[in-house]
């Protein structure tokens, strides 16, 4: 790629919009306007404005070392490090899952629980952290919460750590390094218990776009059918719950019945709700115990 610099920004973005959809990217022309926003550090509206009077040589280099590894299918958020949840920038690498935005319903669903129930200083789990978005989102969006983060991978909880201090939620989370529940100390109980679980089967996971694959395997799939996190969530989290607290997870777009079948096998289960993402796809999993 040439380092000259752009006399058009319209005719940039739409040519390097067609290269990178020509290697199978989605959305393309709106990545190249987010790799321009990110290099010249300004909003859309002004690169459309001002773009071409801010561009120097080094931005330029930036901006083809940019697309030239978007073209190989590497994941954007991992190549700027960052994307973007709940209206917040959160840091994110390899060592996590990019975060989706039906995991938002999931945090929209527990806030608007702890705000109906009008629960004071509520306890809540975030299982498997990753990058932190759930966690730390709660704590900034709920008064007085007390967030306890957990996750089997040393470097996740490296950068939940770093978005929580960055966002200023960290005086409401403890982190701690655990394999499910394994590490959680005993007699604690929680308003809420709150995961987005690996649910992919290994048939599923031979299929995933390029995207998807550069996620960590250990956050996508749970053994052959995608069902192994939730069965372990199922028979130990009512443990750590509190009388009328609800455990709420994501599941697989067509896991909500298997799931439901598995809940209706355990005594420690009353009700169960199904809540549909805003593809009207079966997203999250609200239980509460008897």
């Amino acid at each position: 790629m040439s380092n000259k610099i752009i006399k058009h920004i319209p005719k940039f973005i739409s040519e390097k919009g067609q290269l990178l959809a020509d290697a199978g990217v989605d959305r393309a022309k709106g990545e190249v306007e987010m790799i321009l926003c990110f290099v010249l550090e300004c909003d859309r509206l002004q690169l459309y404005l001002h773009g071409e009077s801010l561009l120097n040589e080094k931005h330029m280099t930036q901006i083809d070392e940019i697309i030239k590894r978007r073209l190989t299918r590497e994941p954007l958020q991992f190549i700027l490090e960052e994307s973007w949840f709940f209206g917040r920038k959160f840091f994110v690498s390899p060592a996590v899952m990019v975060p989706t935005p039906e995991t938002e319903l999931l945090c929209e669903t527990a806030i608007g629980f702890i705000k109906e129930k009008n629960i004071v200083a509520p306890k809540v789990i975030d299982l498997g952290v990753g990058s932190g978005v759930i966690g730390v989102t709660l704590a900034l969006e709920v008064k007085d919460i007390n967030v306890t983060a957990l996750d089997i991978s040393a470097e996740a909880l490296e950068v939940a750590k770093k978005n929580a201090v960055d966002l200023k939620a960290s005086d409401k989370i403890s982190f701690i390094e655990s394999d499910y529940f394994a590490n959680v100390p005993d007699g604690e109980r929680y308003d809420l218990i709150l995961a987005n679980p690996p649910y992919i089967s290994e048939e599923e996971y031979k299929e995933l776009p390029p995207e998807v694959l550069a996620d960590p395997k250990v956050s996508l799939t749970s053994d052959h059918d995608g069902l192994g996190a939730a069965m372990t969530i199922l028979r130990d989290a009512p443990k750590y719950l509190k009388l009328d607290g609800r455990i709420m997870f994501e599941i697989g777009y067509n896991q909500a019945e298997k799931v439901a079948d598995l809940t209706s096998q355990n005594d420690d289960y009353e009700s169960i709700v199904i809540m549909k993402d805003l593809n009207n796809i079966d997203r999250v999993i609200i239980l509460s115990c008897s």
